[in-house]
C-alpha cells in the first residue's frame, strides 16, 4: 500500500525518523511539485471516471484545441 502524507516541515523530520525505524516501511520524500502533479493526475482520473459514468459532461477535444 502506498500513502501520500502532507506534513508540516517542522514536524516531518521527526515522523520520517519514526517511519525509517520500522523495518516494514520504506519512506521516500518527494518534491512539492511532484506531489501537486500526482494530485492533479488523481483528480483528472476521477473526473474521467465520472464522465464515463454519466455524472459529468465532457468537453470534446476539438473544442479544447480551438480555445
Amino acid at each position: 500500500m502506498k500513502v501520500l502524507l502532507d506534513i508540516k516541515d517542522n514536524k516531518a523530520v521527526h515522523l520520517l525518523e519514526v517511519l525509517k525505524g520500522l523495518s516494514y516501511v520504506k519512506a521516500k520524500t518527494i518534491s512539492n511539485e511532484k506531489a501537486l502533479l500526482m494530485l492533479e493526475i488523481k483528480e483528472a482520473v476521477e473526473e474521467l471516471s465520472m464522465i464515463r459514468q454519466g455524472k459529468l459532461k465532457g468537453v470534446p477535444a476539438k473544442q479544447l484545441l480551438d480555445e
